[in-house]
């Protein structure tokens, strides 16, 4: 089954372990995976979405 919630900022930050301003920031120099959605000019991304750009991150190989 698919995880299709929209995540903000302050979800993803939730999720690992980091301030709202980091994921921005990954965000700004190209870390994270296009948004998903943009509702009113905000970017979501779907839970499925993040959770795979987090297992992929360089710190998570491996595990």
């Amino acid at each position: 089954m698919t995880d299709r919630t929209l995540w903000s900022y302050k979800d993803i930050a939730a999720h690992i372990q980091v301030q709202p301003d980091t994921v921005r920031s990954y965000r700004k120099h190209g870390l994270l995976p296009p948004p998903d959605q943009v509702k009113n000019g905000k970017p979501y991304w779907y839970g499925d979405t993040i959770r795979a750009w987090v297992a992929s991150r360089p710190r998570n190989r491996g595990r």
